[in-house]
């Protein structure tokens, strides 16, 4: 497998950059010719934890390709553990069991708000990957007929951030629905056998059930969707940098390639996930953006600054706004994303 360059780039030039690359560029080459390595041969640490998730396109093509493993070789051993959501996610990474893991932005705020001591390390995507879904014979065709009715959600994950927001535009609080916190594959297990009205749906579970079941997505706003962040224990930024670097490496390496392989990446999503290729390739056409800088900074924070006010008002954070106010403050961390698409 050869080595791709790390630079975010566009995708009418990714293929280009990377048949320059196959002349020969090795680690460390795009970040001034210094390995991540430390200078004594020996990593900070023998051991990394990182997650993987089907909503995390990225996450399949660095796994798939033992881009970490390849540069940390047999010093570090390297676990992978799938998140079903960003709540899973966020609580692999406040028990210690991963140092690195994929959420939405807005989970990630809510996370750290709540006292999760987490930071984003890396952007993934962009993604529409959440929408109010209901059945095909559904009578529902604007979010102000859901008031009384009951809403399945995964709390603490951007389809319920993105439901919350949903209610507000029509008029609507949280208190006007029944929210059922169960996890994103069980929402739609609801939706399809008439336990709820409207599923607040996360892809690539969402594209299945439009093409398997002839859901309706009856209210989608791209502007409502946070971006993907690639997150990481302050503990494990601060105590092994050098590894944290390698991953944010290997992500950007993956961006490049995934841009380039539209449809080898939608087949890896497939066999991931357990979905049709076509479906899977909605959802990487269609519904994620990966063709963004991977440096978290001011447009991640705009999105956070205007989501905070509705997390508050959902009274999950103990802390209120201040909570929230701090966490944006303090959320970012981009020294490793900046090295690696300098």
């Amino acid at each position: 497998m050869s080595t791709l360059t790390r630079r975010t780039v566009p995708a009418l030039a990714a293929a280009g950059l990377i048949a320059l690359s196959l002349t020969g560029c090795v680690q460390g080459e795009n970040s001034g010719g210094d390995a991540p390595e430390a200078a004594s041969g020996e990593w900070s640490t023998t051991t990394l934890s990182i997650d993987w998730a089907t909503y995390n396109p990225l996450s399949l093509v660095v796994k798939d390709q033992g881009l970490i493993e390849e540069v940390l070789g047999d010093s570090v051993e390297v676990e992978w553990l799938q998140s079903a959501g960003s709540n899973k996610a966020n609580e692999l990474l406040r028990s210690g069991s991963i140092d690195v893991g994929s959420t939405a932005g807005s989970a990630a705020l809510f996370a750290r708000a709540n006292g999760s001591p987490i930071q984003v390390i890396d952007v993934y995507s962009q993604p529409e990957w959440s929408a109010i879904v209901v059945g095909p014979d559904s009578g529902i065709t604007d979010v102000a007929e859901l008031a009384g009715q009951s809403v399945a959600a995964t709390k603490g994950t951007d389809p319920y951030f993105f439901l919350l927001q949903a209610l507000e535009e029509a008029g609507l609080s949280v208190d006007d629905v029944e929210v059922q916190n169960v996890q994103h594959a069980d929402g739609r297990a609801l939706l399809d056998g008439g336990s709820v009205a409207a599923w607040a749906g996360l892809d690539p579970i969402m594209a299945a059930a439009e093409v398997e079941s002839d859901d309706q997505l009856v209210y989608r706003n791209v502007d409502f969707n946070t971006y993907g962040f690639l997150n990481a224990t302050e503990e494990f930024i601060t105590e092994h940098a050098d590894v944290a670097q390698v991953v944010v490496d290997a992500y950007e390496e993956a961006r490049a390639w995934a841009l380039a392989h539209p449809e080898e990446t939608a087949q890896l999503l497939a066999d991931a996930a357990s979905i049709d290729l076509e479906v899977a390739q909605t959802v990487i056409d269609e519904r994620s953006n990966l063709d963004v800088s991977g440096v978290p900074g001011d447009a991640q924070l705009a999105v956070l600054e205007t989501i905070s006010p509705i997390i508050a008002e959902s009274g999950d954070v103990a802390g209120g706004q201040d909570a929230l106010d701090e966490a944006i403050a303090t959320i970012v961390h981009d020294e490793f994303a900046l090295k690696a698409t300098e």
